[in-house]
């Protein structure tokens, strides 16, 4: 279509037509094959200087995506005008041509859009006036076979006119396909025909349904990508606010208006100039991004895994700031991108609205029922708040959260064009961003006991949450370069937000019993959800966020309102949201230490309460899967022993009660005579009795008792509650025990999450481990708990050599090379009375337990027990060890040894896979 490439610089660079039109017919040969053979080295030579020239461009003008991707369109529409040409005037003439003779070639999809990809599908059309004659058929197959040693990834079609209007009525892909349909080259007569039939017999009169049809499209398409912008590896083209949001809205305005081009919907008044600008601006940056993926994995890949981001970002020129990094810059403008897409969205379906408000409902929105009578001066618009004229918010800004106040009170939705107006004016916000009448409309959102995430989602997305909340505004749109986070912070902060109320209304009782039981016992309700909101609020600048989100929550509470015991709570929980975290799966709770530790930080049970709701809602929003039952366990079990300390005091049950009283807990439960009982407590030592929790002291006394004389013994028992299996070794003790078993683990498809270890006064080790899958479930096929018990019999025994089996074994993580992780081996005496407590930070990677235990082996440590924590692609491994004699490390000399040792083994270096 003419002016289509007129934008295209220098075209001839690319591919020069005319020149290869000479060529080519200058070609002789002694049969049809051998000329078609030359003609298609002629074209595969064109084609792949083309894309050279292309990819050239790309890498010069980096952010010049629409440029790209019309490049890639012209260089095939040139291409495939060549073939016509020399197909129908060299491989099959027609000397007398009669009417039904006629073929059309026509590019539909994104080919029709002239957006490709530099791997992108060529989808092409060949439209004839009814059946296929011998003639058409012969040419169709003839480019066909060409195209295909041309090594193009055809999407193909060939219909007569009739075919192509029943098929399209019939179809919405078919329809969405040629109504982007575009001439390239063939019968110009047939192609007007072929448009004209469409518009009258297809498009006349079904624009609504069109519309629906292609919302339920979207809706679908966004729950299976996972209904959010903010994904971390979010995918470019069919991800919410990618590019194929923006294709539908083009797609819906030239069903409607007939447009051709996005230019033209401010014609129409679907967008307004402004509104079109930043349409554009999005579409040219996800056409670069999407081309630069293509490039870079050379295959038409449309996620934006980890592994790429880092290269595209260097690609397109980000550089490194104070505080965040390259990709991480380059991320956020992608999500600030989507974010466009997603307010454009509703504007635009806001004036659809309007135009088909007089057939019925609304498209994808339920209508309100009731209608709130103190309104403030905002109208209803069919159940929606509204604004009664244009300069509402210029009047009194304050407006600008009052609007959303009264949406969440009433439970309305807002109007997309109020919507609009508000990210039109949010500048506004800042004249009242000290006013505490403002302020106290914004806390009641944010505090609401009814749906608080969504209506905080529509101040975000509208931009009046980042201006009210400025520190906010910098973390919107924010990612977090590694595997762990899924979401961008905003994100993160508004789910968490979200789950807190959830909680707070019983709503997730089942999942989180502890959380939802202690809820009602909270008084400082209000820091709590202001707590939640801050708590990752200073990401993103350098240094410690927990120590800076402190700081930013003392300057903003008092602004929202808090009082000075509030604004310390809040203050105090930012400071501190990881700890309870980090005590409960990098410490040993059986160990007493931990527990007054934690507590002489904590102080009080309001702040315990606090402290573990926020833990849960934060861990929660990390994203799908992240929450297991073994760290509800956990997080439960040192609730409950801080909170014992925080009522009782130090006074409570010392060492030897508890002993006592778990061991006459045992023997009501197993039923014992005093004797056996006598004997059995004779052979355990005193930490055993600590350390594991009653059930767990009852299945190991009736699998020892049933091992009876045996030499190794294995059990493995599925404890849902905990989302994981226990297994149990019951063994003669050796030296370097721990680790076959952690190789052996490893081996049958197992990850350890804890471990602990003991020896019985004869010389039996007791070791339980608790096991999950892969995926973070218990271990609970027949067949996996079959292959788990031969694999540790087998290192055990030494049958066949454990570091080939590991080696085998080890899987590539390719995403995980995509960050650096320094590995860190930190060594602790104060952590424990009893213990030197060793935590290893490294990547997470096959066997990295087995190695760490192996270092620890060779450094001549006892393993007492170990806990493992897995971020993302970063693991977490501490052990609670002893010397030989089993008395704390403290010679400086050993300590430097054993962090030497450690840190080569989480590097992986010059330590051999344990065997």
């Amino acid at each position: 279509m003419t002016g289509r490439f007129d934008h295209l610089p220098n075209r001839r660079a690319i591919i020069d037509r005319r020149a290869l039109a000479d060529t080519i017919a200058a070609l002789e040969g002694p049969s049809d094959a051998a000329l078609r053979r030359d003609a298609t080295a002629l074209l595969k030579t064109a084609l792949d200087a083309g894309r050279c020239e292309v990819e050239r461009r790309l890498i010069e003008h980096p952010s010049r995506g629409l440029e790209a991707t019309s490049a890639q369109a012209y260089l095939i529409d040139q291409i495939l005008r060549l073939l016509f040409g020399f197909t129908i005037e060299r491989l099959h003439p027609r000397p007398n041509p009669t009417t039904a003779e006629r073929l059309t070639l026509i590019a539909v999809g994104g080919y029709g859009r002239t957006e490709m990809a530099p791997h992108s599908d060529v989808d092409i059309g060949f439209l004839t006036p009814g059946r296929q004659t011998p003639w058409s058929e012969q040419v169709i197959e003839s480019m066909l076979y060409a195209l295909w040693d041309l090594g193009l990834k055809l999407g193909h079609s060939s219909r007569s006119l009739d075919e192509m209007i029943r098929q399209a009525k019939a179809d919405i892909t078919v329809r969405t396909a040629l109504l982007e349909a575009r001439y390239v080259c063939g019968d110009t007569e047939l192609y007007e025909e072929a448009s004209r039939r469409f518009k009258a017999e297809v498009q006349a009169d079904t624009a609504r349904t069109f519309i629906a049809e292609k919302l339920a499209e979207r809706d679908l398409r966004h729950k299976k990508m996972g209904d959010t912008r903010y994904v971390v590896e979010p995918n470019v083209k069919e991800g919410k606010g990618g590019l194929r949001d923006l294709h539908a809205l083009f797609w819906i305005g030239k069903y409607i208006y007939d447009v051709q081009r996005a230019a033209e919907l401010v014609e129409v008044g679907l967008f307004t100039k402004a509104e079109y600008r930043l349409f554009h601006r999005a579409d040219n940056f996800l056409q670069a991004v999407r081309c630069h993926l293509h490039s870079i994995t050379g295959r038409a890949e449309d996620r934006l895994t980890f592994d790429v981001q880092r290269e595209i970002a260097e690609r397109m020129r980000f550089s490194d700031r104070p505080g965040k990094s390259k990709v991480e810059r380059f991320m956020q403008f992608y999500f600030l991108q989507v974010k466009i897409v997603g307010s454009l969205s509703g504007v635009f379906l806001a004036h659809l609205d309007e135009k088909f408000a007089a057939r019925g409902r609304r498209f994808g929105l339920p209508t309100l029922r009731r209608s709130p009578r103190k309104m403030h001066g905002f109208v209803l618009d069919r159940g929606r708040l509204a604004l009664p004229s244009d300069d509402f918010f210029r009047e009194d800004p304050a407006r600008l959260i009052e609007m959303f106040q009264l949406a969440d009170k009433h439970g309305l939705e807002i109007h997309p064009l109020a919507m609009r107006a508000a990210a039109r004016d949010a500048k506004l916000v800042d004249e009242v961003r000290d006013s505490p009448s403002a302020n106290a409309l914004f806390l009641d959102v944010l505090s609401s006991p009814r749906d608080s995430e969504l209506v905080l989602r529509w101040m975000n997305e509208a931009g009046v949450f980042g201006r009210f909340v400025p520190d906010f505004a910098r973390v919107v749109a924010q990612m977090q370069f590694d595997m762990y986070h899924h979401y961008t912070v905003d994100e993160h902060t508004i789910r968490a937000i979200g789950l807190l109320s959830q909680i707070e209304r019983g709503a997730l009782v089942e999942d989180h019993p502890l959380a939802t039981g202690i809820f009602d016992q909270i008084v400082s309700r209000r820091a709590l959800y202001v707590a939640v909101l801050l708590h990752d609020i200073a990401k993103g600048r350098g240094g410690d966020h927990s120590i800076l989100g402190a700081e930013v929550a003392r300057r903003l509470c008092p602004r929202f309102g808090l009082t000075a015991a509030e604004t310390e709570t809040v203050a105090w929980l930012v400071e501190k949201h990881l700890l309870m975290s980090a005590t409960a799966f990098k410490r040993d709770l059986s160990d007493f230490k931990t527990i007054l530790d934690f507590c002489d930080v904590v102080q009080s049970p309001e702040r315990l309460r606090l402290l573990l709701t926020l833990t849960v809602v934060d861990i929660r929003a990390v994203g799908p899967g992240v929450w297991n039952g073994w760290k509800r366990q956990l997080l439960s079990d040192l609730y409950e022993s801080a909170e014992e300390v925080l009522r009782l005091g130090h006074k409570q049950k010392g060492r030897a009660d508890r002993i006592a009283a778990k061991q006459e807990t045992l023997q009501a439960d197993l039923g014992w005579d005093d004797a056996k009982f006598a004997d059995f407590v004779r052979r355990m030592p005193e930490a055993y009795w600590v350390a594991e929790p009653d059930d767990v002291l009852a299945h190991n006394a009736r699998f020892i008792a049933g091992a009876g004389d045996a030499h190794l013994a294995i059990d493995a028992h599925v404890y849902p509650e905990r989302g994981a299996t226990l297994v149990t070794i019951y063994a003669a003790d050796h030296p370097g025990l721990f680790y076959r078993i952690a190789g052996a683990i490893h081996v049958a498809g197992g990850n350890i999450i804890d471990a602990r270890i003991h020896t019985t006064r004869d010389g039996m080790a007791v070791d339980n481990f608790l096991v999950q899958d892969p995926f973070g479930r218990p271990f609970d096929d027949v067949g996996q708990l079959a292959r788990l018990k031969t694999a540790i019999e087998d290192a055990l025994a030494n049958r066949g050599k454990l570091a080939d089996r590991l080696v085998a074994k080890a899987l590539p993580r390719v995403r995980a090379e995509a960050f650096e992780i320094v590995p860190n081996a930190l060594i602790d005496n104060k952590a424990s009375n009893r213990f030197t407590v060793v935590e290893v930070n490294a990547r997470d990677r096959p066997a990295l337990l087995n190695q760490l235990a192996h270092a620890l082996f060779q450094s001549k440590v006892t393993i007492h027990s170990a806990h493992v924590a897995t971020y993302g692609e970063r693991a977490v491994d501490t052990f609670y060890v002893t010397d030989l004699t089993g008395d704390r490390i403290v010679a400086a000399a050993r300590l430097r040894t054993l962090e030497r040792r450690l840190l080569a083994a989480a590097a992986g270096e010059e330590i051999d896979l344990a065997a």
